[in-house]
């Protein structure tokens, strides 16, 4: 009963913070899983299902909103989901030292990047959404999906900073679309593929999903009550103490 609690008590937290700032559950849960004792493969498989919940709980929040559109959000999926499949595939291939440190300097340049540019993500401002512009931005997506299915922490991150960066959304937005996309279907793909070659540890997972739901329902009402500026700030404490995490070990 007491390592469920510690489980719900860590798991709201890192979803909460992950639905306020665009991603980075896994800063928190992903480490907590391993520490208390599962092995790297079963905690990545574990964390990934528990994900899940997150994109269902800011799902429920954010649907009230209305903020996504439907073709962008098959571009979105179209583009990124074989990227979430292969990554997935491929993980447990990669060395884990490098594929960690590696994540963690570009998450760190994801925080830096927004610091310094005090307009980003401030107004909504569709862009690059026809011909070679939106080719070269699914292809972002790709790799961000390629990134989302193989390491678990912070790479909804990526695809917050990029649907901003690229496709001229605003924070509000494009948290939207990472927490309902990246968290609900991305995911969910992840997990199926993780859960069918790897290892889940199940007996965890009602405390998981329970942090999760409410984690991500109430970071997203934060969220969509304080706006652009409020996330932006949330968006780069988290990715700038991800990449701090991650560089350190």
């Amino acid at each position: 009963m007491f390592e469920q609690l510690i489980l719900f008590v860590a798991s709201l937290a890192a979803n909460f913070f992950s639905a306020l700032s665009g991603g980075g559950a896994g800063l928190i849960q992903f480490p907590m899983l391993i520490f208390l004792g599962l092995p790297f493969g079963v905690a990545l498989a574990t964390h990934k299902v528990a994900s899940v919940a997150l994109g269902l709980g800011a799902t429920l929040r954010h649907l009230k909103e209305s903020h996504l559109e439907r073709r962008f959000s098959l571009i979105i999926l179209g583009a990124g989901l074989p990227g979430v499949v292969l990554g997935a595939v491929t993980i447990l291939q990669i060395p884990e030292r490098i594929a960690t440190l590696s994540l963690g300097l570009l998450t760190l340049g994801l925080g830096l990047y927004s610091v310094f540019k005090p307009r980003l993500g401030m107004e909504h401002a569709p862009k690059n959404r026809d011909g070679a512009a939106l080719a070269a931005g699914m292809a972002g997506l790709f790799v961000v999906g390629f990134l989302n299915g193989s390491i678990t922490s912070g790479t909804g991150l990526f695809l917050t900073i990029w649907l901003i960066r690229w496709f001229g959304l605003d924070y509000t937005r494009a948290v939207a679309y990472t927490l309902i996309l990246c968290g609900l279907i991305w995911n969910g793909t992840g997990a199926l593929v993780l859960g069918m070659i790897g290892t889940v540890a199940w007996d965890w997972m009602p405390a998981l999903l329970a942090g999760s739901i409410l984690g991500g329902y109430l970071g997203s009402h934060l969220a969509i009550r304080k706006g652009n500026l409020w996330i932006k700030r949330a968006f780069e404490i988290v990715t700038i103490l991800i990449g701090v995490k991650l560089i350190l070990g």
